[in-house]
């Protein structure tokens, strides 16, 4: 770096921290960019509740986790080949540390990706794809006889069995989580605006486990009024914030930082040893559509505008596959729950209507009749008891809703003739759901955006409150996915499906 340029890194840098501070301003750059200072927040009894002191066990649990479902299928799978004895015992040890090697080069002991987000489960999977590669190669290779029954069925098995056991210690994290145990103490920097929005989503998920305990403005003669997280410095503090206050992670959200002041905050970070996080302008985009791409010197981030059509064909596969499969497996409910309709109130047990679709094509959506025959001639009489968000109609106590029908929609089965509309192709298993002709009317000019996709049997917004949501929640959750959908969160949202369905609340 030239002496020009370097003297227009530093007024850069000093310029994104002229506002007014707490602390004596020192260099980011430099060996000693905080002063190492005891404080009720980084003594050893405060950190031992915190995320970093707890990842190792965490981390050891999930490795005896996996080893014992390798073990387990192990066993299962080699006895029965190759009988009991000192042969068996060896390929299932080999098996056992081969497996757990081929998760821990995919990733799958990362501290960073476990118990949060899909990636550790997608390691799991890519662990499986690449054991069984290598087994094949491993035949081909050495003309070793290696069973089939090994390869597709003890493998998958294994990683299925691995799945479900991070599956239930990630839930039993959630819930220490609730509660504020295994936490990461995390500050976040920003101006008033963009730090509360940043401290809000955070708060509404705590999961996530990002515990929110302090923010830096700008400048501290810019301190709001009143906030739910205090103020405890400005930009330039942040760097003795986290060493202060023990800090895990610093968010730093909007146009807090330039590009160069960033860069000498994570050099400061990396000997705090805490993690730098920026929250770009754009909103509600996520992976799969952000890519980092280096060019020039710079850190591009690429949108994806469209879904590509590998996707779309992979979502289009799994429709079809999986609602024919759901079909005729719901086929004997949907026949009794069509009898009981019929038994108990007059006309027919099916009710058809016309919904708009994918790019605002009209289709004929079918249901189970959940009301009485007459319930449309009455929707206008009711109109000024409407419970319903935004365009929605929706009443709690729908006096047009029969007592069967009241158990169907408790448990969804009035839905289940939609998968013919799935296996059609008019609708997806997973999407928005299927608007009227007159909601579609009422949108506001955004909401259009919920249209550029199928609209699904379920949705975000299905497993995340149901009714009982505001019609900008259930907007604002549909318009994420619109965005961000990919088969893996279809095959999330359909496993929270059932969780829904189970735990039946905001169903009316």
């Amino acid at each position: 770096m030239t002496l020009a340029a370097d003297r227009d890194f530093d007024r850069a840098s000093r310029e994104d921290r002229r506002g007014v501070a707490a602390e004596p301003r020192r260099s980011w750059a430099s060996s000693q960019p905080f002063v190492v200072r005891r404080t009720p927040f980084n003594d050893e009894v405060a950190r031992a509740q915190l995320w970093n002191h707890v990842a190792p066990g965490y981390r050891r649990r999930v490795l005896a986790l996996d080893a014992v479902a390798a073990l387990a299928v192990g066993v299962a799978t080699t006895i029965p080949l190759y009988g009991g004895g000192f042969q068996s015992a060896v390929l299932t040890a080999v098996g056992v540390a081969g497996l757990l090697a081929v998760i821990a080069l995919a990733g799958g002991y990362e501290t960073r990706q476990m118990g949060d987000g899909p990636a550790e489960f997608q390691a799991l999977l890519r662990a499986g794809g690449w054991s069984i590669v290598a087994l094949m190669t491993l035949s081909y290779v050495t003309k070793a006889e290696i069973s089939r029954l090994l390869v597709f069925g003890g493998v998958p098995l294994a990683i299925a069995v691995a799945v479900l056991g991070r599956y239930v210690l990630r839930r039993v994290l959630h819930r220490a989580r609730a509660d504020g145990d295994a936490m990461m103490r995390t500050l976040v920097v920003g101006d008033p605006r963009d730090a509360s929005r940043v401290v809000s989503d955070l708060g509404r998920a705590p999961y996530h486990g990002y515990q929110v305990t302090g923010i830096c403005v700008p400048s501290l003669d810019e301190v709001p009024a009143a906030t739910d997280v205090p103020v405890v410095g400005a930009v330039a503090d942040v760097a003795q914030i986290v060493s202060d206050r023990a800090i895990e992670v610093v968010v730093v959200a909007g146009g807090a930082l330039s590009g160069e002041a960033l860069r000498r905050l994570s050099w400061a970070l990396d000997r705090a040893g805490a993690q730098l996080v920026v929250v770009p302008d754009i909103v509600e985009v996520t992976t799969p559509r952000l890519t980092v791409r280096p060019a020039a010197g710079l850190s591009l981030l690429e949108v994806e505008v469209g879904a590509p059509r590998t996707r779309l064909l992979a979502k289009a596969l799994l429709d079809r596959t999986a609602g024919l499969v759901l079909l005729m497996a719901a086929t004997p409910v949907i026949l009794g729950a069509a009898a009981a309709v019929r038994l108990t109130s007059t006309g027919s047990p099916f009710y058809s209507q016309k919904r708009v679709g994918v790019d605002g094509q009209t289709f004929t959506l079918w249901k189970l009749r959940s009301m009485y025959a007459d319930a449309d001639a009455r929707r206008s009489a009711l109109l000024g008891d409407n419970e319903g968000a935004g365009v929605l109609f929706k009443m709690k106590r729908d006096p047009r809703v029969t007592p069967v029908g009241r158990f169907l929609r408790r448990y969804s089965l009035d839905e289940l003739p939609q998968l013919l509309n799935v296996v059609k192709g008019d609708m997806s298993l997973v999407g928005p759901r299927p608007p009227l002709a007159e909601e579609v009317a009422g949108y506001a000019d955004a909401v259009h955006r919920r249209l550029r996709v199928k609209p699904g049997l379920t949705g975000l917004w299905q497993v995340s409150g149901r009714s009982d949501l505001t019609w900008d929640e259930a907007v604002r959750l549909d318009l994420r996915y619109v965005d961000n959908w990919s088969v893996a969160m279809d095959l999330m949202i359909l496993w929270k499906t059932v969780r829904a369905v189970l735990r039946p609340s905001g169903a009316y």
